[in-house]
This record gives C-alpha cells, structure tokens and sequence, in this order.
C-alpha cells in the first residue's frame, strides 16, 4: 500500500470541521491499509494557512501554489492533484462529500482512469469500502480497481480529527497548463449569516411544508433558531415549495447532518429526509400527525399544532437560558 493523501480544503485561511473529519479518514486508512497520511493544501499564498495541519498526527502536509489555484477551479485543482498523487506514491485520495468534495474527485478519478467510491461510510482492512445506497437502506461494500484509489467520505460517519503529533510543510511543484485553465474565477456570493453553518452545527432546527409559507419560517421558526443558538435547516419540500433557499436543504439530495440535538418541525419524515439527518445524537420531533414517520426515529415526539407549540418552546428555551 502506497501512501494515503488527503485533500484539504480551506476556506477564509480556515479548515473547517469537514476538512478534520477527511484527515480522521486518512489517518484511519494508514491504520488498517498501512502507508503515510500526507495532507495537499491547494492555493496561491497559502503555506501560512497549512501550518495548522502540521499538528494533527500527519507525517507530512503538502502545499502547492500557483496563481491558477488562487480560488477554486475544478479543472485547475483537479490537474494539481494528480500531479501529487504522481510524485508522492499515492494510492489512495481522501476529501469530504462537500460541494466541492463532489465536484473535484471524480474529476481526479477520471484523470488518473480509476474508480471512485463515493459518501464512504466505513474503510475495511481488506481494502474495501462501506458506502449507503438506496437512501441510506442498504450498506454496499465496495472494491476499486487501479493502481489508486479515489474515495470521498460521508461528513458524518467520521469523527473530526483530534490533534497530536508534529508534521513536516513541505512544497508540491505543480504546473497548471493551458487546458487546465479555460475555467475562469469570476466571484464568489456568500451568502452571510450570524447562524453556524449547517453542516457543522450542535443543533439544528429544520422546518417542512407543516410550516405552510416563508412568512411562517421568519416568525414561528427563527425565533426557535436562534433561543437555540441553533443553524436552520429544511425539508426537501419545503425547499421546493419556496419556502427558503435550497442551501437550507437537509436530506438524500441536499446536506447530510449529524448534530447533537435535532428538531423536525412540521416534518413528515420521508425517508430522503431521514437519509440526512438519522444519525444525529438526539431527534425531537414537531407534528399533528401522530402517524408520521418522522416518530419511528425520533427520540422525543410531540403530536401538536407546531404554531401553537413552538412559541411557547420558543419561550421556555429563552427563560431557561436566561
């Protein structure tokens, strides 16, 4: 077994908990599979920012800047990663399922003419890997041919990796072509918020069509949000019906959560809404219907009218806290 490369992403001089969930992977990939775990850290002016890895067990962080990798371009990025995994005997490539996650691995893979296992749960010691299928109902267990292998990794089946041990920063020569770089960065549009992220919140509070318009997300749910200190989420319906953006889309096709505590108001419970958020720690669920599935996985169900229950949850949480 070669060496196991994880690719870390970076955003704002920051690694977020997706990018300490990837390097978890790697780390416990060189355990059962055997290898070094190597770090590639991709951008232009970006050796200071990898220095923050070198203290998480790795034994060596790659860093490998151009101007073309300043923002992320997959094609960009993609010819960069198969130049590392070429020079420093890599046989296998980690990332998190992020959007950018998804985006650039397969783009790797097909680079380098592999297969790629994709949202990996669990890695084997005989060098297979554990990934879901059919929303979550069926476990695979997957074999990828070629001399590398190309997996993403479920942020939640990982823990973040803890930190421990020193690493080396060592530089990655890499040379963007020209074919590389028909892809242009134009802007970015973040859309700011004082709430976590979603996908690295404690707690989450995801609203359903129960909630019946947009208007009723602002006033019966926010206020719910932040008692809580909590990121806001939605069901796939809600999201389809207008109710909020599709970035608050938690499920099979929209973000995959895992949070200590999470609140399903007004939610059925279909099973591509469960595939995103079964695994987290606690599940309290809102809803009038005492037959909804979201009360088979619910570890506290409340069969009521949500506008009546959750101001006054609203208020509880407000008194308790202060």
């Amino acid at each position: 077994m070669g060496n196991v490369l994880v690719f870390a992403e970076h955003h704002k001089g920051k690694f977020p908990k997706s990018t300490l969930v990837a390097l978890q992977a790697g780390k416990e990939a060189v355990s059962k599979l055997g290898g070094n775990c190597l770090a590639a850290v991709l951008g232009a002016g970006v050796e200071g920012t990898a220095q923050a890895l070198t203290g998480y067990g790795l034994t060596k962080v790659l860093v490998a800047e151009d101007p073309a990798l300043a923002n992320y371009l997959a094609d960009a990025y993609a010819a960069a990663l198969e130049q590392i995994i070429k020079a420093h005997d890599v046989s296998l490539l980690v990332a998190t399922s992020t959007a950018i996650g998804k985006d650039l691995l397969p783009r790797v893979a097909a680079r380098l003419g592999v297969g790629m296992a994709s949202d990996v749960v669990g890695i084997n010691a005989d060098g297979t890997f554990t990934r879901p299928m059919y929303a979550g109902n069926v476990l695979a267990t997957v074999s990828l041919d070629g001399a590398v292998k190309v997996i993403s990794v479920r942020g939640t089946a990982f823990d973040a990796a803890q930190a421990g041990g020193t690493a080396a920063v060592e530089k990655a020569t890499v040379s963007i072509d020209a074919s590389a770089k028909k892809m242009q960065f134009i802007s970015f549009d973040e859309i700011k918020s004082d709430r976590p992220s979603l996908t690295e919140a404690r707690i989450v509070v995801s609203g359903g069509r129960g909630l019946k318009s947009g208007e009723n997300f602002t006033t019966y749910l926010e206020p719910l949000v932040d008692a809580l200190g909590a990121a806001m989420g939605a069901s796939r319906a809600a999201v389809d019906a207008g109710f909020v953006p599709n970035d608050l889309q938690v499920g099979q096709t929209g973000k995959v959560v895992a949070p200590e505590l999470y609140f399903a108001v007004g939610i059925s419970g279909a099973i591509q809404h469960l595939a995103g958020m079964k695994d987290s720690k606690v599940i309290v669920a809102v809803n009038k219907d005492p037959e909804a599935p979201i009360f088979s996985i619910a570890d506290y169900g409340l069969v009521a009218d949500l506008f009546k229950v959750v101001p006054e949850l609203t208020e509880e949480v407000k008194k308790i806290k202060g």
